[in-house]
C-alpha cells in the first residue's frame, strides 16, 4: 500500500511537467511568426473598421413653403433701412432771464462795424467768472459806454436767417488787445447771465447766445427773434465752442481764427 501511494505521487509530478511543457510550447509557437511593432501598428490603423456607421449624403431640397418664406425674408431685409443716428440735441427750455433789463448788458448787431459783445469788466478775469459782472463793449462809434481796443476785432461777417428768425456775427479777435486772463478758453453769455442781458434784435427775454474764446482767437453772437428758441439759439451748447453753437465763417482773407 505504501508503494502504491509513492507511485501515485510520481505519476502526479510527471503529469504536471507534461502540462507545463505543452503550455510553454503553445506560447512559443505564437511568437514564431511575428510582425514588427511599427508594421503591426500601421496595419492596425489601416485596417481598423470605422466605429461610426457612414451616413448616406442627403440632398436638401427646399419645399415650396420654405422657398416662399425665404423670399419673404429677403424682401423684408431689402425694404428695411438702417436708421441714421443723429447726435442728441438738448432742447430743454431756455432758463428765464435774470434781473431787469439793463443798457450796460445789452448787445446788438447792426453791421460789421457796429455791434456789441459782453466781455469781462475786470483785468485778468476769466470769461466764465464774468457771468455776474460782464458788461457790453462796442465798436468805435456805437452807443456803448465801452469800446473795443484798436485792433481787437481782426475779421467779422454778418448773416441772417431767410425767415428772419435770427441774425448773427462771427469773427476773429486778437486776445492780446484786451485784458483777458492768460490761457482763457472762453465761455458763454446768454439771457441768464449777466443780469438783465438782452439783444436788441429780439428784445428782452428773446433767446441769444454769445461765446468768446480768447485761446481760439474767435467770437460769435447770435440773436434770435423769439424767446425760448432752442433750435436757433441753443443755450445748452455753452461748452461746444463757436463752430458748433453758431456755425458760420471763421476764416477771412489774410485772417484766420485758427
Amino acid at each position: 500500500m505504501f508503494l502504491s501511494f509513492n507511485l501515485f505521487i510520481v505519476l502526479a509530478h510527471v503529469t504536471m511537467l507534461v502540462v507545463a511543457g505543452r503550455s510553454t510550447n503553445r506560447y512559443q509557437d505564437l511568437t514564431v511568426d511575428t510582425i514588427p511593432a511599427h508594421q503591426r501598428h500601421n496595419e492596425t490603423l489601416a485596417t481598423r473598421p470605422s466605429s461610426q456607421s457612414k451616413k448616406p449624403h442627403r440632398s436638401f431640397k427646399k419645399g415650396t413653403k420654405q422657398v416662399a418664406r425665404l423670399q419673404r425674408r429677403s424682401r423684408l431685409a431689402s425694404n428695411s433701412t438702417t436708421p441714421t443716428r443723429h447726435p442728441r440735441v438738448n432742447a430743454a427750455p431756455t432758463p428765464q432771464p435774470t434781473g431787469p433789463s439793463s443798457v450796460s448788458t445789452t448787445v446788438h448787431i447792426t453791421s460789421v462795424t457796429d455791434f456789441a459783445l459782453l466781455l469781462p469788466s475786470r483785468d485778468g478775469e476769466y470769461i466764465s467768472d464774468a457771468e455776474s459782472d460782464a458788461t457790453a463793449y462796442c465798436t468805435n462809434g456805437s452807443s456803448c459806454q465801452n469800446t473795443f481796443p484798436a485792433g481787437f476785432v481782426t475779421g467779422a461777417t454778418i448773416s441772417e436767417a431767410s425767415d428772419g428768425s435770427y441774425i448773427q456775427i462771427t469773427g476773429c479777435l486778437d486776445p492780446g488787445k484786451f485784458q483777458f486772463a492768460q490761457d482763457d478758453a472762453g465761455g458763454q453769455m446768454d439771457v441768464r447771465f449777466p443780469n438783465g442781458a438782452k439783444c436788441t434784435f429780439g428784445g428782452y427775454g428773446a433767446s441769444f447766445i454769445e461765446q468768446v474764446e480768447p485761446s481760439a482767437n474767435r467770437f460769435c453772437l447770435r440773436c434770435c427773434a423769439s424767446a425760448n428758441d432752442q433750435v436757433n439759439c441753443n443755450s445748452h451748447n455753452d461748452k461746444a465752442g463757436c463752430p458748433v453753437a453758431v456755425p458760420g465763417t471763421y476764416d477771412f482773407d489774410g485772417v484766420s481764427c485758427s
